[in-house]
């Protein structure tokens, strides 16, 4: 079990700038600044977390909360299906709490210094939670057809002939 204590119906998790927010309803839903979701296996706050967790690892100004909160459903909806999932999760997250705690005294979510939940990020790299969260992201993340345009991606070229005479070469953005 975690430190973490449950939030009344007007309390706030700040996240990141300050400017956003998380509240978690009694009824469990996650609600941030442009979505609201209701996770099915895991807690609020490890929800919660893991959608912040998911802004540390893969950072985008442009894009708002509700594509990472999409990406981390992926992840609840796993840990619905299987009970190691759920056990990996709840666990990754209490034990990346205790490290922002020891660190900040204060849990990860609360931490307002992108740099230093960043840190605690970079400190648990190699284990098993931090990977599956990391690589669900990239799926969960880069595979939402509504982002691509602003990625920059136009999406798959087979249909149209292929990339190498539609301007492959083309990424100004880079």
């Amino acid at each position: 079990m975690t430190s973490l204590t449950r939030p009344t119906r007007r309390g706030f998790l700040k996240v990141g700038s300050g400017l956003l927010a998380m509240t978690i309803t009694p009824a469990g839903t996650v609600v941030g600044r442009a979505w609201a979701q209701m996770p099915r296996s895991t807690k609020p706050e490890t929800f919660a977390t893991l959608v912040q967790m998911s802004r540390d690892c893969y950072p985008h100004d442009q894009l708002e909360d509700r594509y990472y909160a999409k990406a981390v459903d992926i992840l609840d909806e796993a840990a619905r299906a299987s009970e190691d999932e759920l056990n990996l999760l709840e666990e990754g997250v209490a034990a990346l709490d205790k490290s922002a705690h020891d660190a900040h005294g204060a849990n990860y979510v609360a931490i307002e210094n992108e740099a230093d939940r960043v840190a605690l990020l970079e400190a648990i790299a190699d284990e098993p939670f931090m990977q599956k969260v990391r690589s669900n992201l990239v799926v969960g993340l880069y595979n939402q057809k509504e982002l691509w345009p602003i990625f920059g991606y136009e999406g798959a070229s087979a249909d149209k002939g292929g990339y190498i005479d539609r301007g492959f070469d083309d990424i100004a953005w880079l």
